[in-house]
């Protein structure tokens, strides 16, 4: 068995050479210990201003404070910032069109440094946070928001100015619409000339504000009916876009959880999100406000292609006339379809990145992704600023669901051309797509592509992909105008990247599986890396880990290739061996990757099982990310069900291959792989030895709406998928070991969820089964102290049941 130290990779000889230990036998408590002791990842690296240097953050020792750090890319030499350079390091920059000036948010505050001769000034001084610095078109302004409003900043003037005031409440001096103050105005001359005075006044200061930009704008009067939930500025500072929701939305009621270890001593309640299903996301809308002219101008989404169709119908059908044959005619009622179907705007929070509303450099142009709220279509989509319409450019459907990842949107620099992630093909790629003329691939194949930026010439897209194999990521680019797609990294291992302000280099941040994430610097087309950071602690790096194993596992149920980590000894030897299945969390993510690993707890514990005689095997079921399409959806309508198959193939792949025991096979996982542990004990009785189920969902029913009604749809009509994957349906099966382990201030999946469950076994007269609660743990632990009781448990759990010989 191959094993990896730190410089393990050739592309990694730039770092400092480690010296070699003997392997001292792992233990539980120095795993689970505070994972200081094996280093820090560096964290959220971005260009200085200048691009001559790089800033970025490490956590500190005993602490969860970031301090910044200065690295010169030619000399490689790191600065730890004290708090008086900190207070004037430069913040990520964006710069006008002609490289005159850069803008950047320092604590929360707006800078502008002219780059001839680097002078900067404060533009603003508040207690409100800034964000989101933008040059104006013609270059003559800097336009920041704070909250949902939009600011800019006169360079030639020096003053900071609303672009607009929004007022979410009627206008006090609009002109009466009801019969009764017609009435009164028509009998009363006197009443009619105060209306006249006023009606003066208004048109005197909308005369004074068109001729003077010193004044205030006059405000737009929105009415109390709704609320802003996102707002962008044209760069042109002529239009605002406005997405907003009603007022009057409530998303239900909020369960809670308790604190039973407080400060007060007293139990506390806290509230959490909703159930899924119990009010579906508010619905949003798009209000355009001209700025110049000061008019306001819907845009009415009837124009998506399938807007109103309803690709639930056949199963809307199903369940009312299962509900009308129950006598449940409300609920029946309530199950009706819109005419419209309700969308929100694609957001980097809930879809994974790149925006949903993008316009042009020189603001003549905006794009605009839209999201179905029963998520099966996504929509790009242009405004026709004459019209005050949107005009379809793009419509992505999916008898799944759309993947909130892959939506990343943006212009080429000709501001006529969109450029888009899409998963259409199978697997996402990105396509450009003239405002008038068809879509055409930039990139193809059976791989993912995420992340694409453009060169600041235009001339370029640099990806992230997984061209080579499911599980080996590195930075690519690709000529925006077509062409080939060329390998510009070689790290197998890549995990972010940035170009630099001249887009002559790249900042690389790169990992391996024993190795945190590490920054460097390499040409923008191509060649050999400058290293720049080794924040890896001695005692870690020297260890003699194991090299997990990428293994093919095929499956029998039509699937293919399941790719999984294997662990085991150098030696197997011919002796029947006990096992363990690893199950990765979220369900859509990946963890069979050359990257570091989110479960680095998790891979040191497999190293410990392998020193007590056991072997695992961790794979990317069904579900996972990094495969397509096909792989994501697979559970649509059927969790825990495709997943399970490939575990169970997993299972035999260790009998056949590495002298595994089928009846010493242990299981555990956590979230989804908890999840996953309780379907495999419930739904393949006798399969496993024994299960430990970490925080697992027991009832889809109780987990939140935006992931959950992706793949199982709302439960109020499509109540059999969340019989059909929901564990506790199933508690009538359990035969073999359980252990569920909870945080009881879990506010993802709530420990309600596994005490439901563990009820049920107790009303079942079940055996065998047992729960750990941690009082002071959400969803993910970070008390060293619950971390080591976690898997000490778990430890025995395996020990007891699963390692000896049957």
């Amino acid at each position: 068995m191959r094993r990896l130290l730190l410089a393990g990779l050739a592309a990694f000889t730039a770092l400092p050479a480690l010296a070699a230990a003997p392997a001292a036998p792992l233990d539980l408590e120095t795993i689970m210990a505070n994972p200081d002791w094996i280093g820090h990842a560096v964290e959220s690296p971005y260009w200085s201003v200048d691009g001559r240097a790089i800033y970025y953050r490490l956590k500190r020792d005993g602490s969860e404070v970031r301090d910044l750090y200065r690295v010169d890319p030619a000399e490689g030499r790191s600065v730890k910032l004290d708090p008086a350079a900190r207070a004037q390091a430069d913040g990520p920059a964006v710069y006008d069109r002609h490289h005159r000036y850069a803008a950047f948010v320092r604590h929360g505050d707006v800078f502008l440094r002219t780059l001839a001769d680097g002078r900067t000034v404060q533009v603003t001084q508040t207690a409100v946070e800034e964000s989101a610095p933008q040059f104006s078109a013609d270059g003559r302004a800097l336009q920041f928001r704070a909250g949902e409003d939009w600011y800019s900043y006169d360079l030639a003037r020096g003053v900071s100015a609303p672009v607009a005031v929004l007022k979410f409440e009627d206008d006090p001096q609009a002109k009466p619409t009801d019969a009764l103050e017609d009435e009164q105005l028509e009998l009363f001359s006197t009443l009619r000339r105060l209306e006249a005075d006023k009606e003066a006044a208004r048109a005197d200061a909308k005369a004074l504000a068109a001729a003077d930009p010193g004044r205030m704008p006059e405000p737009f009067w929105l009415g109390d009916k709704i609320v802003a939930v996102d707002t962008e500025l044209s760069p042109d500072g002529r239009w605002l876009l406005l997405v907003t929701r009603p007022k009057s939305y409530d998303a239900g009621r909020h369960p809670k959880v308790t604190h039973y270890v407080s400060d007060s001593g007293y139990a506390e309640g806290e509230d959490t999100r909703v159930y899924v299903g119990r009010n579906p996301p508010a619905t949003q809308s798009l209000l355009l406000l001209d700025l110049r002219e000061h008019k306001r101008y819907d845009l009415p989404i009837d124009g998506l292609p399938g807007i109103e169709d309803d690709p639930l119908a056949t199963l809307r059908a199903q369940t009312v006339a299962a509900l009308k044959k129950a006598g449940k005619a409300d609920q029946a009622k309530a199950l009706q379809a819109p005419k419209l179907r309700p969308v929100r705007i694609v957001s980097d929070a809930e879809d994974g990145g790149g925006g949903g509303i993008v316009w042009s450099e020189d603001g003549r142009n905006l794009a605009i992704q839209l999201r179905a709220i029963d998520n099966k279509d996504r929509w790009i989509a242009s405004v026709d600023f004459a019209r005050h319409a949107l005009v379809p450019q793009h419509r992505l459907h999916d008898e799944a669901w759309i993947n909130w990842n892959f939506n990343d949107l943006g212009w080429l620099k000709d501001g006529r051309t969109l450029w888009y992630l899409s998963e259409e093909s199978g697997f996402s790629q990105l396509y450009l797509k003239p405002l008038d003329g068809k879509a055409k691939a930039l990139t193809a194949g059976r791989f993912e592509v995420s992340h694409p930026q453009l060169s600041e010439d235009g001339r370029w897209f640099y990806l992230r992909a997984n061209r080579t194999a499911p599980y080996s990521y590195d930075v690519y680019r690709v000529p925006s105008s077509g062409g080939e797609l060329t390998r510009v990294t070689q790290y197998q291992g890549m995990d972010e990247f940035a170009l630099s302000p001249d887009g002559e280099r790249l900042w690389v941040l790169h990992s391996s599986p024993y190795m945190l994430s590490q920054l460097a610097v390499q040409p923008a087309a191509g060649g050999t890396p400058r290293e720049l950071t080794n924040t890896m602690k001695p005692a870690f790096a020297a260890h003699d880990w194991i090299q997990p194993r990428i293994v093919q596992v095929p499956s029998s149920h039509g699937a293919g290739t399941i790719y999984a980590k294997y662990y085991g000894p150098a030696d197997e030897g011919a002796t029947l061996r006990p096992a363990v299945l690893f199950v990765h969390g979220a369900g859509y993510t990946q963890n069979v990757d050359l990257s570091w690993t989110y479960y680095f707890r998790e891979q040191m514990f497999h190293n410990l099982l392998v020193q007590k005689g056991y072997v695992v095997l961790d794979m990317d079921y069904r579900a996972s990310e990094g495969y397509g399409r096909d792989w994501r959806t697979a559970i649509y309508r059927q969790m825990g069900h495709p997943e399970l198959e490939d575990l169970l193939d997993g299972k035999a792949w260790l009998v056949r291959n590495h002298h595994v025991d089928p009846k010493r096979v242990g299981i555990y996982g956590g979230s989804y792989g908890g999840f996953m542990t309780e379907m495999a004990l419930l739904r393949a009785p006798g399969e496993f030895a024994a299960g430990a189920a970490l925080r697992p969902v027991s009832d889809w029913r109780l987990y939140n709406h935006e992931y959950t009604s992706n793949i199982l749809n709302a439960p109020q009509l499509d109540p059999q998928a969340y019989e059909t994957s929901s564990p506790i349906y199933y508690a009538d099966k359990l035969a073999d070991p359980l252990l569920i382990e909870h945080g009881l201030i879990d506010d993802n999946v709530l420990a309600e969820d596994s005490i439901r469950l563990y009820q049920r076994f107790i009303e079942l007269h079940k055996k065998n089964f047992w729960m750990s609660l941690y009082p002071m743990e959400r969803h993910g632990f970070v008390h060293a102290d619950s971390w080591y009781d976690e898997y000490r448990r778990i430890d025995e759990l395996f020990d007891t049941y699963v390692k000896p010989a049957r």
